[in-house]
């Protein structure tokens, strides 16, 4: 019957029938399978095998290509990784939901792809990571050290505490990862150079000067010819960034300052003797020494140890039988910072010196001379001459003090409670703030609408205004957490109105468009006068000849160096963007000016910098910086090629 069962399912006509029950079945396959990008991915790297550099990507020849792919989770983490570190860097200047852009996404998802890219390519040119290298590697991260040296259960401990936590085994294959993608690039950056002859023509170039003359042109009479409806209407469709209102938000809020609040009693004698006695060391100056040593050095041997300990007994001997211990100090002390002073260490505190040295000194008497003391550094004669503090203050002395200190203790603490139980109040009703300080017995105060630049009082407060247009707030409508604008001083808020940024309407701003459309006319005025007299420049005539008839202002400047702002930035660029005088004829161009006008020049000298000005180390630093442009440009050119080989599929819709 099997025999039977065999012969009947091994024909063409159950061939058929099989490719046609899988063509449903295709369908619910992943689409990473068939070459797109998986539902769980961001994005997908994908090389041809080494073996067939020309294979077709399309499905099923694309089961022999290599994949890598991006999931959501690794864009996630790395974007947040992003946005601590923009947050780091503004301060309060940081706006999450600016960040939250498409622009921003897609530039950290590029990060991630040219990681895949450079993986694949050291996966193509075979390279592998060997144990030892990533053993080195991560032995000399700081974090996992310990006095200098590599400290296992801290490497276990730290990895653990890590966001996100990771094994030792985890943490390898990511090291080995990391080390097998920057292999190539990071050979090819430090293969960068520069030749001593590059690195002179741009020390030319940096230290180069221009003599130039510009002619300013007298300022544009103001436009006042009138403006139809249908420039109006196409100036203000045309700039609608210049006609923005401003996002406006109005604001509900609470104050809680402890300055406000009914004053804390003033604690009872009881209660501050108590607080003496549990802080009495608070009150106990410190035990310090005056004292004076002489340190007797000795090698790492016997004999020198042995000759140093005789010598610092008999010179402890001879000072305790009254010899002057500064005479013996400055003849024999091999302590450079005290000898010259008679060995003395002026008041010591514990703490500050070696153990052996400090045990020895702090169970002494005034007077004592005690030697030899052993220490890392020699042998020490130590003589005492004076002992001070370890006397403590009365309660007397310090009641007011304790006073005050309870004082500010108990206003906190009932600042806290306050705030606690209006903050418990809030939960409880999130979406509202007046039942909450109403029961607490606090006012409801009201500010707004105002703008991010317009915002006064306590919206002006940068930690305030950041949370009033917070996306939290705005959406929800629900109040904030307490927000500290000073000590003991904090705010609650809640937006109860809300505008976002928009278009103005026309009719309202009619006259600012036809400002704007008067002050284009004036300027492409200005421009065309401008190239009038760049034309006549060019056409053989002298900028000395044309500043009396044209009304322009002559300003000289000899030996203008380059990046200097005279008059403006944008001069100085047009005048080194300008080709350098040919066969003693002066280059002509033109720049707008910062006040509107516009002014043309004449270049008629050009001065290269001279390189025997620029100090060796100085050269030496600009050949290096060079090298590492050229090194980073080959390797982005690298990444950039592979990329450009490689097939690379993105999911914006999962970003």
């Amino acid at each position: 019957m099997l025999q039977k069962l065999r012969d009947k399912t091994s024909g063409w006509i159950v061939t058929v029938i099989m490719g046609l029950l899988m063509i449903p079945f295709l369908f619910v396959i992943d689409n990473s399978y068939l070459g797109g990008v998986g539902a769980q991915n961001v994005a997908k790297v994908s090389a041809p095998p080494s073996w067939w550099r020309s294979a077709p990507s399309w499905w099923p020849m694309s089961f022999l290509w290599n994949h890598h792919e991006i999931s959501v989770e690794d864009f996630r983490t790395r974007f947040e990784q992003a946005r601590v570190q923009a947050r780091e860097q503004q301060g309060d200047n940081f706006d999450p939901r600016q960040f939250e852009t498409t622009e921003n996404k897609l530039a950290v998802l590029d990060q991630l792809v040219d990681e895949q890219v450079v993986r694949l390519a050291a996966e193509d040119a075979h390279i592998v990571i060997g144990d030892k290298a990533v053993r080195d590697y991560i032995t000399a991260i700081p974090a996992f050290q310990k006095d200098g040296k590599f400290d296992a259960d801290q490497y276990r401990l730290t990895l653990a505490q890590g966001n996100p936590p990771r094994t030792p085994d985890m943490f390898d294959q990511l090291v080995r990862t990391s080390l097998q993608q920057s292999i190539i690039p990071t050979a090819l950056a430090q293969s960068g150079f520069t030749t001593k002859g590059e690195a002179e023509r741009l020390l030319k170039l940096l230290g180069e000067t221009r003599d130039v003359e510009f002619g300013m042109l007298p300022a544009p009479a103001a436009d006042t010819a009138a403006v139809s409806d249908a420039e109006v209407e196409q100036w203000y469709k045309s700039h609608p960034k210049d006609f923005l209102q401003p996002e406006t938000v109005t604001l509900e809020y609470v104050e809680l300052n402890a300055a406000t609040l009914p004053a804390a009693t003033a604690a009872d004698e009881a209660t501050l003797r108590h607080r003496y006695e549990e802080e009495k060391a608070r009150f106990v100056a410190a035990d310090q020494r005056l004292a004076s040593h002489i340190l007797i050095s000795a090698g790492s041997d016997a004999a020198s140890q042995q000759a140093a300990e005789a010598k610092a007994a008999k010179l402890a001997a001879e000072a305790k039988q009254g010899a002057d211990f500064a005479a013996l100090a400055k003849a024999n002390s091999d302590d450079p910072g005290s000898k010259d002073a008679g060995g003395d260490l002026g008041w010591v505190e514990k703490g500050v010196m070696v153990k052996p040295f400090e045990d020895a000194l702090f169970a002494m008497k005034a007077g004592d001379v005690v030697g030899p003391v052993k220490t890392e550094f020699g042998y020490h004669v130590l003589k005492l001459r004076e002992i001070k503090g370890g006397e403590g203050r009365s309660f007397e002395e310090v009641r007011d003090q304790l006073a005050a200190e309870q004082l500010q203790a108990d206003t906190e603490k009932a600042f806290s409670e306050f705030s606690g139980r209006l903050v418990d109040l809030v939960y409880k009703n999130p979406t509202a703030l007046e039942p909450a300080a109403k029961e607490v017995g606090i006012p409801v105060q009201t500010v707004g609408p105002f703008t991010r630049a317009t915002a006064t009082g306590i919206a002006a407060n940068p930690a305030v205004l950041k949370a009033a247009f917070s996306d939290t707030l705005t959406e929800d409508g629900t109040v904030s957490d307490p927000i500290e604008i000073g000590p003991n001083h904090s705010v609650m808020i809640r937006v109860t109105a809300h505008t976002p940024e928009q278009a103005t309407p026309l009719a309202q701003v009619k006259d600012k468009v036809i400002a704007a459309v008067r002050a284009h006319r004036a300027e492409e005025a200005s421009k065309k006068a401008a190239d009038a007299l760049l034309a006549k420049l060019n056409g053989g005539q002298t900028l000395q000849a044309l500043a009396a008839a044209e009304q322009l202002q002559l300003l000289p400047v000899p030996g203008l160096p380059r990046g200097a702002p005279m008059p403006s930035e944008a001069a100085n660029r047009a005048v080194f963007s300008a080709a350098p005088p040919a066969a003693d004829k002066p280059s002509y161009g033109k720049v707008a000016l910062e006040d509107g006008r516009y002014a043309v020049f004449a270049v008629t000298k050009v001065t290269p910098g001279n390189v025997a000005e620029v100090p060796e180390q100085q050269q030496a630093m600009l050949k290096q910086q060079l090298s590492q442009i050229d090194g980073a440009a080959a390797a982005k050119a690298y990444v950039d090629g592979m990329r450009k080989r490689y097939k690379v599929q993105v999911q914006e819709s999962q970003l």
